[in-house]
């Protein structure tokens, strides 16, 4: 049976892919589930409306970063967060974190995808962070200490 995909699936497929799937496995775990539904005509077109309106979105959101790269230049946000003794973080910080963040603190509205991040941020500390839009890049700080 042919689904779409509503959400990532470990193992079986990412959000909006279009896949071949085992009858029983679709009725009996994805559909009730809410996880996928059966790819039919009406359901494919409404995809493809939902991808072009994401990209759309995604390129207004490029469009106003690129003007913004050189105020984010060499500026800092901050974390305050519970921490071991040694210095590791309980809870790590994720790029959604860090893209909310930027928000609040310099009112700058970025996508999680243009920040450069090649795992979560685990530790206490300065952490120099590229955002890359359209072949420029901009470095900022996130500066991690301990919530007291």
């Amino acid at each position: 049976m042919k689904v779409i995909f509503l959400q990532d699936v470990r193992g079986s497929g990412k959000k909006f892919e279009v896949k071949d799937v085992s009858d029983g496995y679709a009725i009996n775990m994805l559909i009730p589930r809410s996880l996928a539904q059966p790819a039919t005509a009406s359901a494919l077109t409404k995809l493809e409306v939902e991808r072009s309106r994401m990209a759309a979105e995604k390129n207004i959101q490029a469009d106003l970063l690129h003007k913004n790269l050189s105020e984010l230049e060499g500026k800092q946000i901050h974390f305050k967060v519970k921490a071991s003794e040694q210095g590791h973080l309980f809870a790590s910080i994720h790029k959604e974190d860090i893209v909310a963040r930027l928000k609040e603190e310099l009112r700058i509205d970025a996508n999680p995808d243009f920040i450069e991040l090649a795992h979560p941020l685990k530790s206490l500390g300065e952490h120099e962070i590229v955002v890359s839009v359209k072949d420029q890049k901009a470095k900022f700080k996130v500066i991690v200490e301990v919530q007291k």
